[in-house]
């Protein structure tokens, strides 16, 4: 089994701490190639990163993803997982709604413990989009700006516990969810010292990726996850226009 693992994000930083878990989460014979974005931002916050994250991702995955049996975007919020969904013969994973499914099946209602005040927005946003509003008990988030983006555990490990033990005291949480691609790991490191399962999204979204390959599951011919129509493309990268456009080689505008 071999599966494409996408770093939305400009990070090399972040993508090491995506691949030190992940690696923690394959079988034997798993295989993983891991990208990184080639454009885009350090980590994301807002709707508009999300955007072109989303973008960075759809291109990654369309130049890479041939002889790979699943992609996992690595990014809570899952920047482009529908898109890719629509455009990819094979299975495609996201951090967030993978950590989220997870979460429904361990407790009533989780809490999502995040590395900026301005990402809960969007991350409402994203858990809305689910349908799973009324199972989030609470967002808690540092209040601070982020020195080193690769360094989020080091320096705010304690204080991102002592957020997580807040929800589950003065929110009800029955779930964890350490959110966001910089904190791949921090779950496994910190589980001892919280009331609750906590859970990192990488780990969620290798574990299930996995699963959907087993599942070996048809391509749909129909509904809205079908084959997109053909069409003309402009400006679009060579693989990405024969995805989305669905063009033969010959006649894709590149």
């Amino acid at each position: 089994m071999k599966l494409l693992v996408i770093n939305p994000n400009i990070s090399t930083d972040v993508t090491r701490l995506i691949e030190a878990e992940a690696r923690r989460s394959t079988r034997p014979g798993t295989e993983l190639t891991m990208a990184t974005a080639p454009f885009g931002v350090a980590y994301i916050e807002t709707r508009a990163e999300s955007q072109v994250g989303g973008y960075a991702a759809m291109q990654v995955a369309a130049e890479a993803h041939a002889d790979h049996d699943a992609v996992v975007v690595a990014a809570f919020g899952d920047p482009g997982l529908a898109a890719l969904r629509e455009i990819l013969p094979i299975p495609v994973v996201g951090m967030t709604e993978a950590a989220l499914v997870t979460a429904c099946q361990q407790g009533s209602r989780f809490s999502v413990i995040a590395i900026s005040q301005r990402i809960q927005a969007w991350y409402r946003e994203t858990i809305a989009g689910y349908g799973l509003s009324d199972r989030l008990a609470s967002i808690r988030a540092l209040d601070e700006p982020l020195a080193h983006i690769g360094r989020v555990q080091e320096d705010q490990g304690d204080r991102l516990v002592a957020l997580a033990e807040r929800a589950v005291a003065d929110d009800g949480a029955d779930v964890l969810i350490l959110a966001g691609a910089p904190l791949a790991g921090l779950a496994r490191s910190v589980a001892h010292r919280l009331p609750v399962p906590a859970l990192d999204g990488v780990t969620c979204a290798l574990h299930q990726a996995q699963a959907m390959v087993d599942l070996a599951p048809t391509a749909p011919r129909g509904g809205s996850f079908a084959v997109p129509p053909s069409k003309d493309c402009q400006g679009l990268g060579e693989a990405l226009s024969r995805l989305v456009g669905r063009q033969p080689l010959a006649t894709t505008q590149a």
